[in-house]
């Protein structure tokens, strides 16, 4: 017999048939969908898991929080800057390929991204006034070391990529082929934005345990106390979240499917009904 059988399609031998290709895509699907849900799932928890590490680190060791430009006041920098720069951001970055959306129309989804993106710039913005605020009123110099330099490229090139999202895909005024034009900038100085923030969380946490625990406190960083212990945690995990975060965004298969009319600013197609 130059054939088996398949469920009660005939086939030829070495070929597939067609239910055999359809049950196999419905298998790699499901598997998609299971591995990207346990990666966004976790994703969330090291996210909400670094949020809380870090309010707790600055409120038990590092005096609480204040807005009088005391170093009670610089506490909300790290606060704010792992919550929005790094947290809502990388949470916000991977919304669209959360599959349970890709049945609603995506112009709703990039209205709740933009929200999003908007919000996390807002908090590092806050964060970098309440870090600047603090260091002219203590006489303390700024801008001069890498973590500054990493975190204000950061947060620079954030702001200009969340312009240039406005004006390529949501208002009217837009070209039409402007936002397939800037589709690729936008995803690349996404990634980006990931990495920087990443490594100004890192150095920032490093920096001001040098300075903590080597200044005033007359404790030696070398010896691995309670506070340096926790705070190295911290560190951990921020790196944990924000590789987890970039895995997803360069996994390309599990990317939101896009259709032609998605490419038209939204705010535009709004007001063409």
């Amino acid at each position: 017999m130059d054939g088996w059988k398949y469920g009660r399609v005939l086939c030829p031998r070495h070929n597939c048939t067609a239910s055999a290709r359809t049950r196999q895509r419905g298998h790699f699907a499901m598997a998609a969908h299971f591995y990207f849900y346990a990666s966004w799932g976790l994703s969330v928890t090291l996210g909400l898991l670094c949020v809380v590490l870090v309010a707790f680190w600055n409120s038990h060791w590092r005096g609480g929080f204040a807005w009088d430009g005391t170093e009670a006041q610089f506490n909300w920098h790290p606060v704010l800057m792992i919550s929005g720069l790094l947290v809502l951001y990388g949470l916000a970055a991977v919304l669209y390929r959360v599959p349970w959306g890709w049945s609603q129309k995506k112009r709703g989804w990039k209205l709740v991204h933009a929200g999003l993106m908007l919000g996390a710039l807002l908090l590092a913005a806050v964060g970098l006034r309440a870090a600047f605020e603090v260091h002219r009123s203590l006489n303390i110099p700024s801008m001069y070391s890498l973590h500054s330099w990493v975190g204000m490229a950061a947060v620079v090139t954030f702001a200009c990529q969340w312009f240039l999202a406005l004006v390529g895909f949501l208002l009217p005024c837009s070209a039409p082929r402007l936002g397939p034009a800037l589709k690729g900038i936008h995803m690349w100085t996404g990634k980006a934005v990931l990495l920087l923030t990443l490594a100004a969380c890192v150095s920032g946490i490093n920096e001001q345990l040098f300075f903590a625990l080597n200044g005033a406190s007359g404790v030696a960083y070398s010896s691995l106390p309670p506070e340096a212990l926790f705070a190295n945690t911290l560190g951990i995990l921020t790196v944990a979240f924000g590789v987890l975060v970039f895995g997803i965004l360069s996994k390309a298969d599990w990317g939101r499917p896009e259709a032609n009319s998605e490419t038209i600013p939204i705010l535009l197609r709004e007001g063409s009904r």
